[in-house]
């Protein structure tokens, strides 16, 4: 039996699917949960039954790890709603903090010099755990990149509490991704939207450890 932490992704849009998908083809068991808990379970059935479907707090319960694949603002919403639930959790955070601007791209909805983790980790729930984590790649390469071969592609992470090197890893490495912590919350600005470690930043790809390496 695995003892692997127990994970469950809130939220089945882009990322949220993407992540649950990679976890099934790495062989690890997923909650996925919604606020529609039919899409939760289309998704359950889409892709079998490594894949629990859950309504949203029965699946922050059932974790170790929740992974909030939902809006930057909704975060802070269900933050909130779940505070109970979420004690002795580890959160991780994939979100970017942008929406849709007036000339089809995006833009930051928090300072120019705010990061959505720095502000979610003053946020937390009590008795939570917090990582920057997931977010670093759009959609669409967290999808194509998972497993590549023979090199795997990067995803960065960040986080002040080392006693979550472990399971956070794990968590990536199952993503078909090597991780790379990049050090602790204050960083999580340089791998969100725009910033030097993102994509869709200063970075303007997927890299392979020997290349993240050379950008850290």
């Amino acid at each position: 039996m695995s003892n692997k932490s127990k994970v469950a992704v809130i939220g089945v849009g882009n990322i949220g699917t993407a992540v649950a998908t990679n976890l099934v083809k790495g062989g690890r068991s997923v909650i996925v949960a919604n606020k529609e808990i039919g899409k939760a379970k289309a998704l359950a059935e889409k892709l079998g039954e490594l894949v629990t479907p859950m309504e949203v707090a029965d699946a922050i319960k059932a974790a170790d790890i929740v992974v909030f694949a939902v809006w930057f603002n909704t975060i802070k919403e269900l933050f909130d709603t779940y505070a109970t639930e979420l004690q002795g959790k580890i959160i991780v955070d994939p979100s970017n903090p942008i929406a849709p601007d007036e000339n089809g791209g995006f833009k930051k909805i928090i300072g120019e010099k705010e990061s959505a983790g720095e502000i979610l980790s003053s946020l937390l729930p009590a008795g939570t755990k917090f990582v920057k984590a997931l977010g670093s790649l759009g959609a669409g390469s967290l999808t194509s990149a998972a497993f590549q071969q023979p090199e795997k592609a990067v995803l960065f992470y960040a986080t002040d509490d080392n006693t979550l090197t472990t399971p956070i890893e794990e968590l990536i490495r199952d993503n078909g991704f090597e991780p790379v912590q990049i050090g602790g919350i204050d960083q999580s600005i340089r791998m969100e939207v725009f910033g030097d470690l993102h994509e869709f930043g200063a970075l303007g790809k997927t890299v392979t450890l020997a290349e993240a390496k050379l950008k850290v």
